[in-house]
């Protein structure tokens, strides 16, 4: 073994920079800081020494993220990502609140709110790809983070943490709201073919019923032509006196 010297420290601030960029926890970090130290057969430093490093390589990876997630966005982008926290007078609260308020209930009404809350998203032109700029877990991370913060609370981030807090929400908003529209949408056709299916099914007990009366005078009818056959008499003035003419001419119209 050998006393700490600045190679073993700088390298265990790299592997702690690698943990960090997966995770925010600090045993994790102080973990791979501490195992850096022993791979390079080195005595560990003072335990304020191991906790500089490891907040050192927490605030590292957080700027590195924040730099991969939101290079190559304009002055006018990021001032546009920070006007989704500012009241709306229209809607009377903030458009970040507004974008994750999801209505759920499937209807005409909600499906333009959908629709029109997917093009405020898709008007800021964040390429889903961004996301693979940062570790899966800190970027599910990232996601529930912003899913959960109010819009007050973001408000008091500094610049970097809020901007990349919105932008990941922006960008798991596209994929979320497009889902939730075709969802609701097929909803409302099943919905749609439900209703038709009722009405039809309800025109054909209708029709039964009709057809069952129809049917009826049919099988009177033949009954009054087989009686006068037998007896001989006037086969009109049986069908008139039995059935009476005037029902036959009127059923002719549901008949046909």
């Amino acid at each position: 073994l050998q006393p700490a010297r600045r190679e073993d420290r700088r390298a265990a601030l790299l592997a702690a920079i690698v943990t960090a960029a997966a995770t925010n926890l600090g045993t994790p970090i102080a973990e791979a800081t501490i195992a850096a130290f022993r791979e390079r057969k080195s005595l560990l430093p003072a335990t304020d020494t191991l906790d500089r490093i490891g907040r050192a390589a927490r605030v590292i990876a957080r700027r590195r993220m924040e730099a991969a997630l939101l290079d190559g966005l304009t002055s006018e982008g990021l001032a546009t990502l920070d006007g989704l926290l500012t009241v709306d007078p229209t809607i009377r609260q903030t458009r970040f609140a507004w974008l994750r308020a999801l209505p759920e209930v499937p209807s005409e009404k909600n499906l333009l709110a959908h629709l029109e809350r997917l093009s405020v998203v898709r008007a800021f032109d964040l390429d889903p790809q961004r996301r693979a700029r940062v570790h899966p877990e800190r970027w599910a991370q990232l996601v529930r983070e912003g899913a959960v913060t109010p819009s007050w609370l973001a408000d008091d981030f500094n610049a970097g943490r809020r901007r990349t807090l919105l932008a990941a929400q922006l960008i798991e908003l596209s994929s979320k709201l497009t889902d939730a529209t075709l969802t609701m949408f097929c909803r409302l056709i099943a919905r749609l073919f439900t209703k038709s299916k009722a009405r039809q099914e309800q025109r054909h007990l209708d029709d039964r019923k009709e057809t069952g009366r129809l049917l009826r005078m049919f099988g009177d009818t033949l009954r009054a032509l087989a009686d006068a056959n037998e007896t001989g008499e006037d086969t009109f003035d049986v069908l008139d006196r039995e059935i009476g003419w005037h029902r036959l001419v009127q059923a002719r119209v549901d008949v046909e």
